[in-house]
C-alpha cells in the first residue's frame, strides 16, 4: 500500500479552539494533514486518521502518538513530515479500527506535554472514542514530552509506549493511576544510552511497588525491552537511536498496548 494513500490536506487548514462542537470538524475519513488547534499555549500543528469506515455511532480506541525532533515544526517547510512516519501509520495496520492522532510540537518540555493533553481533551470532546482506551506513545523527544504528559494526566490514559527515549515525568502518578507502561530502548542507542531505561523502569516499578502491587501484578502493566546489536544487526540497522523506530514494526508490542483498559 502506497503510504500516501487516502491522505487529505486542505489548502487552507481550519484552526479550531478547543471549545468548538464536532459538527465544526471535517468529516473527510483516512488521513486528514496537516490541521491546526488553536491553543492555550499556541497553535498546535496536527494530522489524524479516521477509519475507512468510521461512524459517529460507535466508540474507537484512540492513539496519540509523538514523533521525534526530526519531525516536530520547524515551520511551514516540516510541515506534515510525520505522516509517512511508520509510528503514526503502524496503528492502521492492526487489526482494529482505531482514531490515530500525531501533532508536531515545538518542543519536549512542560509546554509541549500540555499541549499533548490538550490535543487529546480536544479528540475526545469532538470525537467519538472510548475514553477507557486511550493510549500514548512516543519516540525520542516526543518520548520526552509523552512521559510528561502522561505524568501530570495519567487519568487520560491507559497505556504508554516509551520508544527510544528519556523519562521526564513523575512515576507515582502513573503508578497510582495504574498507566500499563512498555518501555523500548536498544542496548547501545547513541543518543541516550540504555541506561536511561533502566533507570525509567526501576523508577516505575519502585513506584507500583510502594502502593503495594505484586510481582506478577507489576508484570502485567510494566514491561522492558533493551535489544542488543544484533538484534538490529540482523535486521539491516546500525544505527540504534534512529534504529529505535524499529519498534513500531511489531505487532506483539502494538498488540500489548491496545489490549490495555482503564
Amino acid at each position: 500500500m502506497d503510504e500516501t494513500e487516502n491522505i487529505t490536506n486542505e489548502v487552507t487548514p481550519t484552526v479550531p479552539s478547543a471549545d468548538n462542537e464536532q459538527d465544526s470538524l471535517p468529516i473527510n475519513k483516512g488521513i486528514i494533514a496537516e490541521q491546526l488547534l488553536d491553543g492555550k499555549d499556541g497553535v498546535i500543528h496536527y494530522s489524524y486518521y479516521l477509519p475507512e469506515n468510521y461512524s459517529a455511532d460507535r466508540l474507537y480506541p484512540m492513539m496519540v502518538v509523538m514523533p521525534g525532533y526530526d519531525m516536530m515544526w520547524f515551520g511551514e517547510e516540516s510541515s506534515g513530515t510525520n505522516l509517512n512516519w511508520h509510528g503514526f501509520l503502524s496503528w492502521r495496520e492492526l487489526e482494529e479500527d482505531m482514531i490515530v492522532v500525531s501533532a508536531q510540537l515545538t518542543d519536549w518540555g512542560e509546554k509541549s506535554a500540555r499541549q499533548a493533553i490538550e490535543l487529546t481533551e480536544f479528540f475526545l470532546d469532538n470525537f467519538p472514542v472510548d475514553c477507557d482506551r486511550v493510549y500514548a506513545a512516543g519516540y525520542s523527544a516526543g518520548g520526552e514530552t509523552m512521559s510528561q504528559a502522561v505524568s501530570m494526566r495519567p487519568d487520560l490514559y491507559a497505556a504508554y509506549l516509551h520508544g527510544a527515549s528519556r523519562w521526564d515525568g513523575a512515576f507515582e502518578p502513573v503508578a497510582e493511576n495504574g498507566v500499563a507502561v512498555y518501555i523500548f530502548m536498544a542496548e547501545n542507542d547513541e543518543y541516550y544510552g540504555s541506561q536511561k531505561a533502566r533507570d525509567a523502569y526501576q523508577g516505575l516499578y519502585e513506584a507500583y511497588q510502594s502502593i503495594g502491587w505484586t510481582q506478577a501484578q507489576i508484570d502485567e502493566v510494566l514491561q522492558v525491552e533493551i535489544p542488543d546489536n544484533e538484534y538490529f544487526n540482523s535486521r539491516g540497522i546500525y544505527n540504534y537511536h534512529g534504529g529505535g523506530n524499529i519498534l513500531f514494526e511489531d505487532q506483539s508490542i502494538l498488540q500489548w498496548i491496545v489490549e490495555k483498559k482503564k
